[in-house]
């Protein structure tokens, strides 16, 4: 009896679970802002909206995209200084599928930006 009840709980509970991503129709990326200083401005890809006031260790607001890839143009206003990543191309380069997905970004002493790219 009591495996027949741990059954119908278990069978139950998983029955019930989504994933926070089954209600979207387009691919979704936030930023998290890896480096000490705070993005005034981030602009990913062609994107015409951009991430405002990211701070250091936080993360911005999911944004949709019609397509992504694994790296992207990334230009950040810090200050009056804007830095700017700018891949040569997407040559072998699949699009993401629908769903949530964070560009992680570092600023080096340099000016150099760095980004990682994590699926949520």
């Amino acid at each position: 009896m009591k495996t027949c009840i741990l059954l119908f709980v278990v069978f139950g509970l998983v029955a019930s679970c989504t994933d926070r991503d089954d209600d979207l129709t387009e691919v979704n990326i936030r930023i998290k802002n890896l480096s000490s200083f705070t993005f005034d401005e981030v602009q990913v890809g062609n994107q015409e909206t951009v991430y405002s006031d990211v701070a250091p260790g936080g993360y911005s607001e999911y944004l949709p995209y019609e397509t992504a890839y694994r790296y992207a143009y990334v230009s950040i206003k810090i200050g009056e200084d804007t830095l700017v990543l700018q891949p040569i191309d997407y040559v072998g380069e699949q699009e993401l599928p629908i769903g949530l997905y964070t560009y992680e970004l570092n600023v080096t002493a340099e000016g150099e930006i760095l980004l990682k790219f994590v699926a949520d």
